[in-house]
């Protein structure tokens, strides 16, 4: 009889569960706790019931500092995402599309990567055909703040410069209902 791995036998070999699962929580720990979504179902957009935004002072692959005080009149999409996440990589084309259909109106998506090398970053875009503004977040202060564990994670922040939508795994950003959702927040056309 072979004993099962609750109660091996001293002396017995390693359980294959347990080496798996040490492995399993060295990876989270090694990772800063950050776990990527894959719920197998999209994401939808949930009112904000949390406090006020945390500030924050990132900078872009363009050179320029960023800081969401500045935004402030604009509806700002902020996405927490990296390389390595495979629901990150498949969201970002609707977040360009997004940003396309609300070109010329005072809408800013910010991707945030987190703790990536900038080569890797830019190869992603450039293999994606992205042009969205990408802010570095070196040794993810900004993702702690913000509470960013799980990737994708996005909040939209209203005009006012309060977060009124959070969501946590891909969405479509596309979608009918998400634009107009995103739209309704966007000051009238003067």
């Amino acid at each position: 009889m072979t004993p099962s791995c609750g109660g091996a036998a001293r002396g017995a070999p390693p359980c294959p569960f347990r080496r798996s699962l040490g492995w399993f929580v060295r990876g989270l720990l090694i990772s800063g706790f950050t776990l990527v979504a894959d719920f197998g179902a999209a994401a939808e957009l949930k009112t904000w019931a949390g406090g006020p935004p945390p500030a924050f002072d990132l900078m872009g692959l363009d050179g320029r500092r960023y800081r969401l005080a500045d935004l402030r009149g604009n509806v700002v999409l902020i996405n927490f995402w990296a390389t390595w996440c495979a629901p990150c990589r498949e969201e970002m084309p609707s977040i360009q599309r997004l940003k396309d259909k609300l070109a010329g109106r005072p809408f800013v998506a910010l991707a945030v990567n987190l703790d990536e090398p900038e080569s890797r970053v830019r190869k992603f875009l450039s293999e994606a055909s992205l042009e969205l503004t990408v802010l570095l977040d070196p040794g993810r202060e900004a993702a702690r703040a913000w509470n960013a564990r799980i990737l994708p994670a996005s909040f939209i922040i209203g005009p006012e410069g309060a977060i009124r939508y959070s969501v946590i795994g891909e969405i479509d950003w596309s979608d009918e209902q998400v634009v107009r959702r995103v739209s309704a927040l966007l000051p009238p056309k003067q």
